[in-house]
C-alpha cells in the first residue's frame, strides 16, 4: 500500500456521474477512484461497483488498461454505495469474454457477469505463492495471522534478505507482502464479526495494532465500516 494512492497515477477523469451501474476492471496497471471521500486503489484483483448517481473521479498509471462495464440502473445492488469487488479467477475469465464482446459494440454487460459481480462478496483475493520461501511463509500467515512477525523476521527464518521476500511476495501473487497479510488479516475477521464479536477484539485477535487501522483498512477495501459491511451481507441471507 503507498501513503498517497494518487501520486502514482498521471491521467484520469474529473468528477463525473452515471445514469447506469459502472463496474470498473483494471486488467493491467492501477487505478485511484475518488469516491464519497475516499481514494479506492484497484488493480487486476481489486475492482469496483460504482452504483448509478454515485460522482467519481479516476486516475490511472502510465501502463493502465482499465474496462468499464455498465449495467442498468434499475438492477438491484445488494450493497449501498460504492463496493469493492474481488476479482477471482471465475470474475476475470467473465470480465475478459465480456470485454471482447463490448469491444464489438454489445452495449450493456450480460446479467450473468452482473450477477458473478455482486455474488459473496465477503473475501477479497489472496493469491497463493506455489514457491519457497514464499510460501511457507504465506501459509503461516493464513495459519495465525495475528502473528506480530515483521518481513525481516520471516526472511531471517526462511534465510533470505527481507529484499528477497518481498519481491517473492510480488512476483508470487501479484502483491506487496504488507498489502497480502493485511487481506490475509481482513479475510480472517469477517467470521468473527459474523459471529458478533466487537470490532476491537477482532481487531486484535487477526494482528492489527488498533481498532482504528483495522476499520480504516477494511474501508479501504470494502468501501464501508466493517459493522456496516456485515450488516449488509446479513441482508443478503435474510
Amino acid at each position: 500500500m503507498i501513503d498517497d494512492p494518487w501520486k502514482l497515477h498521471t491521467w484520469g477523469h474529473a468528477p463525473h456521474v452515471h445514469d447506469f451501474h459502472q463496474f470498473l476492471h483494471v486488467a493491467i496497471g492501477h487505478a485511484a477512484i475518488g469516491v464519497e471521500g475516499m481514494a479506492l486503489r484497484l488493480s487486476s484483483s481489486v475492482g469496483l461497483m460504482v452504483p448509478a448517481g454515485t460522482w467519481h473521479s479516476a486516475r490511472f498509471s502510465d501502463d493502465c488498461l482499465i474496462t468499464p462495464f455498465a449495467f442498468p440502473a434499475d438492477d438491484v445492488l445488494p450493497y449501498d454505495g460504492p463496493t469493492p469487488v474481488a476479482i477471482t479467477s471465475a470474475r476475470r475469465r467473465l470480465l475478459l469474454a465480456e470485454g471482447r464482446r463490448l469491444l464489438d459494440g454489445e452495449g450493456h454487460g450480460s446479467r450473468e457477469l452482473f450477477e458473478a459481480l455482486v455474488d459473496d462478496l465477503a473475501e477479497l483475493t489472496v493469491p497463493a505463492p506455489a514457491r519457497e520461501p514464499a510460501r511457507t511463509v504465506a501459509e503461516a500467515i493464513l495459519a495465525d495471522p495475528a502473528d506480530p512477525s515483521t518481513v525481516t523476521d520471516w526472511a531471517a527464518r526462511s534465510f533470505v534478505s527481507p529484499s528477497s521476500l518481498r519481491r517473492a511476495f510480488r512476483s508470487e501473487t501479484g502483491l506487496s507482502f504488507t498489502e497480502w497479510r493485511t487481506r490475509a488479516r481482513i479475510n480472517a475477521s469477517i467470521p468473527m464479526l459474523e459471529r458478533g464479536e466487537m470490532v476491537s477484539l477482532v481487531a486484535q485477535r487477526v494482528g492489527f495494532a488498533s481498532a482504528n487501522g483495522y476499520i480504516l483498512a477494511f474501508r479501504r477495501y470494502f468501501g464501508q465500516t466493517p459493522g456496516v459491511f456485515i450488516n449488509s451481507q446479513r441482508e443478503l441471507v435474510s
